[in-house]
């Protein structure tokens, strides 16, 4: 696999990271209560944080060749 490809298959786990953590953003704000809640909020800005830096790597990379 070339390191192009690997870097587009990085990017897609980031953007599915994103996602994933605007899903749980809204579960934990509009349908769950109490402890489930915060458990879930961690969880979503775990993902966003970690989401975040993987698309910031890729872009910081730069082309490749």
């Amino acid at each position: 696999m070339s390191a192009s490809m690997l870097m587009m298959w990085v990017s897609f786990a980031g953007m599915f990271a994103l996602f994933l953590a605007i899903g749980l953003i809204l579960l934990s704000r509009y349908k769950l209560k109490g402890i489930f809640a915060a458990i879930t909020a961690l969880l979503a800005y775990i993902f966003l944080v970690a989401g975040g830096l993987i698309i910031a790597f890729v872009v910081l990379r730069g082309p490749t060749s």
